[in-house]
């Protein structure tokens, strides 16, 4: 359907024609009102009013919404202009406070330097006088620490030289210990190369004399075993050990097996042991030397290296190193009291040394037993002087100990004199000195006519008046 426009007048002729709805309605509303109904060919009634109906609501609709768009916006700004003459407010507020401050600031920049100045020249005069008294006290320091050393040196020069004097001894006596000992042990020396000598010459004899004997004692078990042990003890006796204190004969031991027996028990220091055993046989070694022909010999000699390998094993298994109170290393010494019987099995069989090694038993002739007992003579010296140092060093000890004891108490004596002697000024600089002193108050008493049985010292009171004449005016 074509709408043609209306002129003019025909648009003011609709319009007055209309009439206004029962709810005023906008301006618009009535002007499309009044539109549609001028309208040629006339429209359906029904829809002509929806679709006035839907203008007029979303015409409401929007008027609404700018209407309340509107509202908020002019109560934001109502806001914001108020929020702006505040923040104006607070700022005039600041500046104010600001320029305060300033001024402030320059009154205490100024207050400042002049402190700053003032405590400048406080404090040099705070250094100068510093330096000034430590030098005084510096001088007064070096004055008094001298006084102190001289009258120290003085008062106890006595004492330390009665308590030294006692060390000397003892350290003059210790030297000349030492010296007796160190001589002693070089006369020993000497004495143990001439004995050594000796020795040898012993054992030249004692191994011609063995051959007579042996010969002698042809198949006598017995008495062969009475001739070693005879040996033995001759050995023993030339060594300079004491029997009874350095050895002992035939000791008895009880064990679960029975009662064992050693020839001889040798005693070492620190409770050691050595066990001798003096019954090899002979026999063989007997047979060897009288025999007429080389076999019977060859044959005479295969049975004594026997037989010495068989008292070898013998003393292995008897274990003597195991007895009860006896302090032994595993080792004993088989003794042979002749020693081409020991050179002539040695030189048949020369591992029969390093099996008995082995088995913890060490072969002795007379020379080679007599130098081992010499050293066990020596381990006893030698245990004796070290009791003997040791002796001397714990005195020594307890002198030391005594003397540093000393030192410290004297030291307390010293700083207790010291404090007697500072307490001793104070108090006397109280009796005569400063401005109402005891001695200046005493004289009072006797200027008021109190009665006084005796008189203060003279020096005193002379003092004490000088002491108050050289007082500064109050």
């Amino acid at each position: 359907m074509n709408i043609l426009p209306m002129s003019a007048s025909r648009r003011g002729a609709g319009l007055r024609g209309c009439k206004r709805g029962p709810y005023h309605t906008s301006r618009l509303a009535v002007l499309l009102q009044c539109r549609f109904s001028t309208m040629q060919p006339p429209m359906n009634n029904g829809i002509f009013f929806l679709v006035i109906a839907i203008v007029i609501g979303v015409s409401c609709t929007l008027v609404g919404v700018l209407f309340a768009w509107l509202k908020s916006e002019r109560a934001a700004l109502a806001a914001l202009h108020a929020e702006l003459q505040k923040e104006r407010a607070l700022r005039e507020k600041a500046q104010a406070e600001a320029g305060k401050l300033t001024g402030s600031v320059a009154e205490l920049t100024i207050s400042l330097n002049a402190e700053r100045q003032q405590s400048a020249e406080k404090l040099a005069l705070l250094l100068e006088a510093k330096e000034a008294l430590g030098n005084q006290f510096k001088s007064l320091a070096n004055d008094i620490l001298e006084e102190k050393a001289r009258r120290f040196t003085e008062q106890n020069q006595t004492n330390i030289g009665q308590l030294l004097n006692p060390l000397k001894e003892r350290m003059h006596e210790f030297r000349v210990k030492v010296e007796e000992i160190h001589s002693k042990d070089t006369e020993q020396q000497a004495a143990l190369r001439t004995e050594l000598g000796q020795l040898k010459e012993l054992n030249r004899k004692m191994t011609e004399e063995a051959h007579s004997l042996a010969t002698a004692l042809k198949g006598q078990a017995k008495k062969q075993g009475n001739w070693g042990e005879l040996v033995l003890g001759n050995v023993l006796d030339r060594s300079g050990l004491r029997e009874g204190q350095d050895f002992r004969r035939e000791v008895s031991f009880t064990t679960d097996e029975g009662r064992k027996r050693p020839d001889v028990v040798v005693y070492l220091p620190q409770s050691k042991h050595l066990v001798i055993d003096a019954k090899v046989s002979l026999n063989a070694y007997t047979r060897y030397v009288n025999a007429e022909d080389d076999t019977a010999r060859q044959l005479a000699l295969r049975e004594h290296v026997g037989a010495m390998a068989a008292r070898i094993q013998e003393l292995s298994d008897r274990h003597y190193f195991s007895l009860p109170g006896l302090n032994s290393p595993e080792m004993v010494f088989m003794f042979v009291p002749i020693e081409s019987a020991f050179v002539e099995a040695l030189r048949a069989d020369d591992s029969l040394f390093q099996s008995a090694i082995e088995k913890n038993v060490l072969i002795a002739t007379p020379t080679t037993l007599l130098t081992s007992l010499n050293i066990v003579r020596q381990l006893w010296r030698f245990e004796e002087q070290n009791a003997h140092t040791a002796e001397l060093a714990e005195r020594a000890g307890k002198v030391y100990k005594k003397l540093a004891s000393f030192l410290t108490s004297m030291e307390k004596v010293g700083s207790q004199l010291d404090s007697a002697k500072d307490a001793y000024e104070k108090a006397m600089s109280q009796l005569y000195s400063g401005r109402g002193n005891l001695i200046s108050q005493a004289k009072e008493f006797e200027r008021l006519g109190v009665s006084v049985q005796a008189q203060l010292p003279e020096a005193l009171v002379a003092k004490a008046v000088l002491e108050l004449e050289h007082l500064p005016e109050v």
